[in-house]
């Protein structure tokens, strides 16, 4: 006897290609607006799962790859704790971190493009708070459109970048305390990293940020070099200093 599938729900949030709807008991639907496939995502998604990496489960793929069923994930996000609770900025910048090392663990399959000529590891691309669930069971990375094979350098670098020079929409006394936050949550992750193949790693990665269709209007490719690498020179310490070990739980 077949069985109706669930109605589409509620809008529950959207983002730059697609919009996610409640869809039953424990599962939403992440459509495209653009029509395209999220079958190479769904198959990321579900590589890295089985190797123990907290991903949402896939549940299916339809509609000729513009729907993707996958497990619900409850909680806020990490960027969200942050602004409410800034105080836990170095209990979350070490679980940012774990994400990383976690993920760099994992050894690239062969299908999966490389990233600037790297293929070591899985690398997210987009591996920063606002794509993290801290979920009661514990964080969970979303957002798995760019993964790619690469260095894991490569992978810290665009965290680097998107938190040092993402927009804050704030003005005045929230937008300076967005930006002391931010400041001090940046430094609390880079000490968990050797930063030499990472800052070795920022240019390139910059002139690829630059030409991200997804990435707003905004600063030139030399402008987000210049920003990149005026963080790097800003905490000189950090280059010579031991890497932290992560003491955010893996889960």
């Amino acid at each position: 006897m077949l069985h109706a599938m669930p109605e589409l729900g509620p809008l529950l949030a959207s983002g730059r290609d697609a919009d996610i709807f409640a869809y039953g008991t424990g599962l939403v639907v992440r459509r495209s607006r653009l029509g395209h496939s999220m079958e190479r995502e769904a198959k990321v998604m579900q590589y890295v799962a089985a190797r123990g990496f907290p991903a949402p489960r896939v549940e299916d793929v339809r509609a000729g790859g513009t729907e993707l069923i996958m497990e619900r994930i409850d909680g806020a996000t990490m960027l969200d704790v942050l602004f409410r609770r800034p105080w836990t900025l170095r209990r979350n910048a070490a679980r940012l971190a774990t994400l990383h090392k976690r993920l760099h663990e994992i050894a690239a399959p062969g299908w999966l493009e490389s990233f600037l000529g790297g293929n070591a590891c899985i690398v997210h691309l987009d591996l920063h708070p606002l794509n993290v669930i801290l979920s009661p069971n514990g964080p969970v990375l979303l957002d798995w459109t760019n993964a790619r094979a690469g260095a894991a350098g490569a992978d810290v670098a665009v965290t680097w970048l998107v938190l040092a020079a993402a927009e804050l929409g704030d003005t005045g006394v929230p937008a300076v305390a967005g930006r002391i936050v931010r400041a001090m949550f940046l430094r609390a992750f880079l000490r968990h990293f050797d930063l030499a193949s990472v800052r070795a790693s920022l240019p390139a990665v910059a002139a690829w940020k630059c030409d991200d269709r997804n990435m707003r209007p905004g600063p030139s490719a030399s402008g987000w070099r210049r920003r990149c690498m005026s963080v790097a020179t800003a905490s000189p310490q950090l280059s010579s200093s031991r890497p932290r070990r992560s003491s955010a739980p893996k889960s």
